[in-house]
């Protein structure tokens, strides 16, 4: 927070955007608002799954980015995608936050500052997992077709 002994250098950009989000300033802070502290908990799981996620697509065959093979590989998978499903789930549970706090934390704000300092910012947060959630999901449920699936067959069933 500004002020702290460790707002600077470190944290001084977040200071506009606890300005322009009080869930992430003073008054939040001050009216003892346990959202951002939980939000921060879950954000560390979150982090910890696109690390495993991370690490197990790197790591596999040299790092060609395909998540591997068998196991480990359909483990990367599951875990990509509920680091997805979470970010979207928390992204789309303070929106709602929001909105039925009849915009308690964001109102105050211009529509210009509201747009490009809040709702862009924040959309990423909804478009690039829902992206995550189609592609792995995708995956999984090929996986699970597998060899039921009639195309992949080699012989075809008429």
């Amino acid at each position: 927070m500004p002020g702290g002994s460790l707002h600077y250098p470190l944290w001084t950009p977040y200071e506009l955007y606890g300005r322009v989000d009080y869930v992430y300033g003073w008054k939040a802070w001050n009216e003892r608002n346990g959202f951002t502290a939980a939000q921060g908990v879950m954000n560390a799981v979150e982090t910890g799954m696109y690390l495993v996620y991370a690490w197990g697509v790197l790591s596999s065959k040299g790092g060609k980015g395909d998540g591997g093979e068998g196991r480990k590989g359909a483990m990367v998978v599951l875990v990509g995608f509920a680091a997805a499903v979470m970010t979207l789930s928390k992204t789309v549970l303070y929106w709602l936050n929001e909105y039925y706090s009849g915009f308690d934390n964001i109102g105050h704000n211009s529509t210009f500052d509201l747009i490009l300092l809040w709702i862009i910012p924040n959309g990423a947060w909804l478009v690039f997992p829902s992206i995550m959630i189609y592609t792995l999901g995708s995956e999984i449920i090929d996986g699970l077709d597998g060899p039921s699936n009639a195309e992949a067959r080699s012989v075809k069933v008429e």
